[in-house]
């Protein structure tokens, strides 16, 4: 059977531990169409976080990224390209699949048509759901496009990395100073990123990356793989990735046969002369690499360790950025040692900075200390991750969007959130 357009199937998804509630939206005459780099599912980043929890409040597209005119017609295809109502889905979340009808072909004209249809099939998506406001919210420079691509009410742009990308600070490129410059609301993460970016648009707020703070401060029995590994556990929970210092990790676990370092996540691909360096730590006794979990395991491991690692080499690139893990870690109450990145500055007294496996190694016994593992410590390590619960940051957000919308908007607003809770 060909694919119907507007079908609403089920989408089969990778389980999340955001609460799900099952009631429409507040606003639902609010639409947003989300453009985002990667497809839902599989590792969550703060657009997934962002994202699901303002269906509470206003209905949301999910636009996944075009594909390939080969991969569309020749890959896998389901018999549906529009998914919408799933059980682990809000009621008013949906996602736009890679879509059989629309893939890039490569050509500039033929691309512009593509992009233009499928973002006109996502409005009249939230306009059969009841929004006849229209918001675009885009998450990466190279989605500039969309801006021209319809009419929207208000426009917003979130910055929550470098993309460049580059370990060399570059200036601003002029497609993404144009889309800054362009748009009504901006959102950026890091204080780095604000001080870079911040001043090109007058409605900028800066928004830090937050956690699922229920999820991890509820106590979650030991992972099974995990039972038979050692104490002290020196963990980090993420994904294996070039910008970590693995020098640094691999010369602390050659020093220290007595601490187990555990790696949660999955390995990228792109680890280029490293590769051989993380096989060398995997070979160690004392290195316990267990791969990727489900998001919703994750909250399990990172309360099981013993010390939380942010092992990152300080370069231009990772100066931006600000770890999606500091607040899950604070959330579980565990002490951290972490590069001294200017995101991490902030918190001071929450994290024993390090960069040479000298400071590493004093770090880690700091971290294994009496006093930083003490309740009070591990009480206020919680406190300050209850401040940067995505509840709270996505709440930040709608209110921005109602202010862009005007005044009618954040009263509607204020009203529902004092019947939300």
């Amino acid at each position: 059977m060909a694919p119907r357009a507007f079908d609403f199937p089920k989408l089969a998804i990778e389980k999340h531990n955001v609460p799900i509630d099952n009631h429409p939206p507040c606003m639902p005459d609010v639409g947003i169409t989300a453009i985002v780099p990667d497809e839902w599912g599989g590792p969550w980043e703060s657009r997934h976080q962002v994202l699901i929890r303002l269906a509470k409040y206003f209905n949301v597209v999910w636009v996944n990224p075009v594909g390939w005119w080969n991969e569309a017609w020749f890959g896998p295809r389901s018999d549906r390209f529009l998914s919408a109502k799933s059980q682990d889905l809000p009621c008013g979340f949906s996602v736009f699949e890679k879509s059989y009808y629309f893939p890039s072909f490569g050509k500039p004209w033929i691309d512009y048509a593509s992009e233009y249809i499928r973002l006109a099939v996502a409005r009249k998506t939230l306009r059969a759901r009841g929004s006849r406001t229209h918001v675009l919210y885009v998450w990466r420079d190279s989605f500039f496009s969309a801006m021209d691509r319809g009419r929207y009410d208000v426009s917003c742009y979130h910055i929550d990395d470098e993309y460049t990308f580059s370990a060399v600070d570059l200036p601003i490129r002029p497609r993404e100073e144009n889309l800054i410059k362009r748009v009504d609301q901006v959102f950026i993460s890091s204080p780095a990123l604000m001080a870079k970016k911040g001043h090109l648009n007058a409605q900028t707020a800066r928004i830090p990356n937050g956690v699922s703070i229920q999820e991890y401060i509820t106590p979650k029995d030991e992972p099974e793989d995990m039972v038979d590994i050692p104490h002290p556990r020196i963990g980090y929970v993420g994904i294996i990735k070039r910008q970590l210092n693995i020098d640094v990790l691999l010369e602390i676990a050659k020093r220290h046969p007595e601490y187990s370092f555990v790696f949660v996540g999955p390995k990228r691909s792109d680890l280029r002369d490293d590769g051989a360096k993380w096989e060398k730590l995997e070979s160690l006794s004392n290195a316990y690499f267990v791969g990727g979990k489900p998001v919703f395991e994750l909250p399990a491991y990172t309360q099981h360790m013993d010390v939380c690692m942010l092992c990152y080499s300080i370069n231009d690139y990772t100066k931006y950025i600000y770890p999606l893990k500091l607040h899950e870690y604070l959330a579980a109450g565990k002490p951290i040692v972490g590069a001294p990145l200017e995101s991490l500055q902030e918190f001071p007294e929450y994290i024993h900075f390090a960069e040479t496996a000298d400071e590493w190694a004093a770090g880690i016994q700091q971290a294994l200390s009496d006093s930083s593992q003490s309740r009070e410590m591990v009480n206020a390590r919680k406190n300050i991750a209850r401040e940067h619960d995505w509840d709270v940051l996505v709440s930040r957000i709608a209110f921005k969007i109602c202010e862009n919308l005007g005044p009618d908007y954040v009263a509607r607003l204020s009203k529902e959130e004092k019947k939300l809770g």
